[in-house]
């Protein structure tokens, strides 16, 4: 499977984007676009649901690498949940996990904006 669906939907004022499938160098066009298309339209708080996600490559953590300064900026952040050990692992091995709370669950990450945790 190379396919990778996106899913947008929102929760109060937290955007949360659920891809679904493998973030490569094939899809992360399409990833990077929906994450500018929120920045556009002033959507500061992000959550990325990673259940879905089977995979993600060094251009797919380009996309949100290249998001979170102008969500920062506007006093927003990406936050992550869900992930499964392979994705965490990449994110992990490239130190990814120490520029990103992430969270077990969609609703925790979705609830520490409403708290201001990180």
């Amino acid at each position: 499977m190379t396919d990778l669906k996106i899913e947008v939907r929102h929760s109060g004022r937290v955007v949360v984007v659920e891809p679904v499938g493998f973030i490569n160098a094939h899809t992360a066009k399409d990833f990077e676009t929906v994450l500018q298309s929120l920045i556009e339209q002033s959507k500061h708080n992000i959550v990325i649901n990673c259940k879905a996600l089977a995979y993600i490559a060094s251009a797919g953590l380009g996309a949100i690498m290249g998001s979170i300064d102008a969500v920062r900026e506007n006093n927003g952040d990406i936050r992550l949940s869900n992930m499964n050990e392979t994705v965490f692992n990449i994110f992990d091995v490239l130190g990814f996990t120490h520029l990103y709370s992430i969270f077990q669950t969609e609703e925790k990450a979705v609830e520490s904006f409403k708290e201001g945790a990180s």
